[in-house]
C-alpha cells in the first residue's frame, strides 16, 4: 500500500482517537507466563511506592517529593524522553503506535503491520466496548488530545455531593490547570490559521443549527504552535503528531508534574516495570510481584518490592485489575463496592460527510489539537457536550468528526474472571441507547441546517457506541474508599486516579482527576505523612 492509499483509509481511524484522556493503565498485557523466572532475582524494600505515572500518580509523586519523602514510581511503559525513541506521526506509524501489537489499533481501517514494541498507545477489547489508553512515563497525557476542560460546577456537585465544590472551584481546579499548563489559543490565530479551518466550519455550522459553541483550553502550548505555523520551530501538532505521542509542543505530565518531582531528587522512576499482583503482609505493608520487561514485552527480570505505603494510580482499568486479581490470587482484602459504578464517561463517536463539499470543505491541512466544543449540557431532554475533532488526512474529505460526552443512565460493573485471568465488563447496548438517540438528534439537527449526511464510513454506520477514551469509576471516592482515597479495609493502600470518579464527569476527565488527586494528597500527607 502506498502513502496516498494509506491517507485515504487509515487517516480516518487514527483521527478518531484525538480525545483520549486518562492515566497510565496497567493490566491485560500480552506478557507470556513466566517460565524460568519463578524465583525473584531481586527483593527490596521501599518507603512509598506509586504504581502508574498518569495524572493521579504524577500529582502524588510531586506532592510527596516536595515533603522530602522518597518515592519509587513504577511505570509499565517506556520512559520515552530518555529512551532515544521518537513518537511517530499518524500517517507513518512506528514504534510508539501500539503497545505490543502487530497492527495499528485505531477504531477502524487498521491496515498497517507493526513491529511488536512497547508503544505509547494501547487498547483493551471487551465484548461490547473497546477502551484506548496510554502507556509510558506520563500515561494517558502522552497520547490524548490535551483538551483541559473543567466540568460544570452543578454537575460536579451532582456527581460528588459530599465534596466542597466551592473549594474545588476556588482552589483545586485552578491549581490543576496551573500545574498542567493549560492555555487557550488566541482567536486571531484560530481565525487566520489554515490548519483550523475544520474548527471554524464546525463552529459556524453548530451555531447555524442553534447550538452554543465554546472555546476549549488545552495543554498544548499555543505559543509554540504559532511558531510552528511560521516554521520557526519543529512541527508537531501541525505535522500529524498526537495519538502516538507529540515530540514537541504538548505539556504532557513528563514535562510538568513529573519534571518538578524529579527535580527534588526524591523520585525514582522505574520504567517497564509491570506489577502483576499485590499481597498484603502481616504488618499491613504490601509486597508487589513485578515483571521487568524489555521493549518486546518479554520478562527479563522478576522482582519483589515491599512497601510500607502503596498508592495505586494505574488508571481506572489498571487499578481495578490489580485489586480484583490480587483478591482472587492472594486474598487481598476487598471492599464490596470495588468494580461498581463504572462508566465510559458517556463517550459516543459520530461524524458527518459532505460538509461544505462544494465550498471548500473542512480543509486540506488540519492541526491535531482540538480547540472547540458544542455545549448542549443544559438541555433537560438531551444533555450532551460535543468535541469538534480534527481529521488530518492530507486531503479535503469534507468530513466532520465528533466525540459526544453524555450523561449516564445506568452504570456498568467490572469483575475479574479467574478462568481467563482477565477483567470482565458488564456493559452492553442498554448502557448506550440514549447516547445513540442523542447522536441521531445532533446529526439530524446539523444536517437539516447545513446539509451533509451521517457518515456511513465512520464506526458502525456512523455510530461509535463501542468507543471509549475515558473509562471512569469502579473504586468510587467515599464508597470503595474513604473521603480521601484510602481503600476501605486498608491502612496503607490508597487509590488516586480516574477510578475514583463514578462513571461520568461530563467533559474530558483529566483536569478533574488532577484536581481530585491534589485534594486527596493534601489530606493524605497531612494525616499519614506528618
Amino acid at each position: 500500500m502506498n502513502r496516498r492509499e494509506f491517507i485515504q483509509t487509515g487517516g480516518l481511524g487514527v483521527a478518531a482517537l484525538f480525545f483520549l484522556g486518562a492515566g497510565s493503565l496497567y493490566g491485560q498485557s500480552p506478557l507470556s507466563p513466566r517460565e524460568n523466572l519463578n524465583q525473584p532475582t531481586e527483593i527490596s524494600d521501599k518507603e512509598v511506592v506509586i504504581i502508574g505515572s498518569g495524572y493521579g500518580g504524577s500529582v502524588a509523586a510531586l506532592r510527596l517529593c516536595e515533603k522530602n519523602i522518597p518515592v519509587t514510581l513504577l511505570e509499565m511503559g517506556l520512559n520515552w524522553e530518555k529512551s532515544g525513541e521518537k513518537f511517530s506521526t499518524m500517517i507513518n506509524p512506528g514504534h510508539s503506535a501500539a503497545w505490543l501489537k502487530t497492527k495499528t489499533i485505531a477504531p477502524f481501517f487498521n491496515l498497517f503491520n507493526l513491529e511488536k514494541f512497547t508503544g505509547a498507545l494501547d487498547r483493551l477489547d471487551f465484548e461490547n466496548i473497546k477502551i484506548w489508553l496510554g502507556r509510558g512515563v506520563g500515561g494517558g497525557s502522552l497520547v490524548n488530545g490535551g483538551m483541559a476542560v473543567t466540568p460544570k460546577k452543578e454537575y460536579f456537585k451532582e456527581i460528588f455531593p459530599n465534596l466542597d465544590a466551592d473549594k474545588f472551584y476556588a482552589k483545586y481546579f485552578p491549581l490543576a490547570n496551573q500545574e498542567l499548563k493549560s492555555n487557550v489559543a488566541s482567536e486571531e490565530f484560530l481565525a487566520d490559521c489554515e490548519f483550523y479551518k475544520f474548527n471554524r466550519v464546525g463552529e459556524q455550522e453548530a451555531k447555524k443549527a442553534g447550538f452554543q459553541t465554546v472555546r476549549v483550553p488545552n495543554v498544548y502550548d499555543f505559543e509554540y504552535m504559532e511558531k510552528e505555523y511560521k516554521n520557526e520551530v519543529p512541527r508537531s501538532a501541525l505535522a500529524g503528531e498526537v495519538i502516538y505521542g507529540n515530540n514537541h509542543g504538548k505539556n504532557s505530565l513528563d514535562k510538568t508534574y513529573l519534571k518538578k518531582a524529579s527535580a527534588t531528587g526524591k523520585l525514582n522512576i522505574l520504567e517497564l516495570h509491570q506489577v502483576n499482583h499485590i499481597t498484603q503482609n502481616p504488618d499491613e505493608s504490601y509486597a508487589l510481584d513485578i515483571s521487568v520487561l524489555n521493549t518486546k514485552g518479554e520478562e527479563i527480570q522478576h522482582k519483589i518490592i515491599n512497601t510500607k505505603k502503596l498508592i495505586l494510580s494505574a488508571g481506572t482499568m489498571g487499578s481495578l485489575e490489580l485489586l480484583l486479581k490480587s483478591k482472587s490470587l492472594n486474598h487481598l482484602p476487598m471492599d464490596e463496592n470495588i468494580g461498581k459504578e463504572w462508566g465510559n464517561n458517556g463517550n459516543f463517536m459520530t461524524g458527518r460527510n459532505w460538509v461544505k463539499a462544494f465550498s471548500g470543505g473542512t480543509g486540506f491541512r488540519q492541526s491535531t489539537i482540538p480547540v472547540g466544543g458544542i455545549d448542549h449540557w443544559e438541555d433537560e431532554k438531551r444533555p450532551f457536550f460535543v468535541e469538534i475533532a480534527p481529521l488530518p488526512m492530507g486531503m479535503n474529505v469534507a468530513t466532520s468528526l465528533y466525540l459526544m460526552v453524555n450523561k449516564l443512565k445506568k452504570y456498568g460493573e467490572v469483575n475479574y474472571d479467574p478462568a481467563t485471568q482477565k477483567l470482565a465488563l458488564d456493559w452492553n447496548e442498554s448502557h448506550t441507547a440514549h447516547m445513540k438517540d442523542n447522536a441521531k438528534y445532533f446529526l439530524r439537527t446539523m444536517n437539516k441546517a447545513n446539509g451533509g449526511t451521517r457518515s456511513h464510513l465512520l464506526f458502525h454506520n456512523g455510530f461509535g457506541a463501542d468507543v471509549c477514551y475515558h473509562p471512569l469509576g469502579g473504586i468510587v471516592l467515599g464508597k470503595a474508599t474513604d473521603d480521601f482515597g484510602r481503600l476501605n479495609g486498608h491502612k496503607n493502600l490508597y487509590v488516586v486516579d480516574g477510578s475514583l470518579i463514578p462513571g461520568t464527569i461530563g467533559v474530558n476527565p483529566f483536569v478533574t482527576i488532577t484536581a481530585i488527586a491534589e485534594y486527596c494528597l493534601e489530606e493524605i500527607i497531612r494525616r499519614d505523612f506528618a
